[in-house]
């Protein structure tokens, strides 16, 4: 029975079962959300380029939304045709940063940073 509160701890710690800390909001419109840091760095001709991404792990999905999980880098990409800024929802933190990070693969940064 130990190793089973031990296994159930954990996956509240990684994404498996939800965590405590969700259950402390009291209205849908607090928005209440853990923010969990990466950096890439994204290599190309001129060099490597760091992304940092921030994914927001929301206790209720905000309004309009179904999925939990939000990740947005902090730059843009593909300056010179049509900029934008990676991101990606997901149901997991895996699944939004998966999202963000093949889009940061898949366009160029052309920025002067």
């Amino acid at each position: 029975m130990r190793g089973c509160t031990r296994l159930r701890r954990w996956l509240g710690w990684h994404g498996g079962l939800m965590s405590d800390w969700v259950h402390i909001q009291a209205d849908s419109g607090e928005e209440l959300m853990q923010l969990h840091h990466f950096s890439i760095v994204k290599q190309q001709a001129g060099g490597g380029v760091r992304f940092g991404i921030t994914v927001k792990e929301f206790a209720v999905p905000p309004p309009g939304q179904r999925l939990r999980f939000y990740a947005e880098a902090d730059k843009a990409v593909n300056q010179k045709t049509a900029a934008f800024v990676p991101c990606g929802w997901g149901q997991s933190l895996f699944s939004a940063l998966g999202d963000c990070v093949r889009l940061i693969r898949q366009f160029p940064y052309e920025g002067t940073d």
